[in-house]
């Protein structure tokens, strides 16, 4: 993963752990909601999380096209 030469692509890899996160942080939302409980999670810890989340979709989507766009392949196929 840490190589130059990978088919992993990083971004994408950080983008899904962020929103696992998110996932299970509405998960036990959920739990604790259903326990009668109230979960208290910082506004400015899960906001950070969807900030990484877009961007790094978004950034190695971006990526992505432009890769197919300098070896002449269409993105579609």
């Amino acid at each position: 993963m840490f190589n130059d030469s990978n088919s992993i692509n990083e971004k994408a890899v950080i983008g899904f752990a962020s929103f696992l996160m998110m996932c299970l942080f509405a998960l036990a939302d959920i739990i604790t909601g259903a326990m009668g409980k109230d979960l208290v999670i910082n506004d400015f810890i899960y906001d950070s999380f969807k900030w990484l989340t877009i961007a790094c979709f978004g950034i190695a989507s971006v990526d992505k096209f432009i890769n197919k766009k300098d070896t002449g392949e269409t993105p579609e196929g």
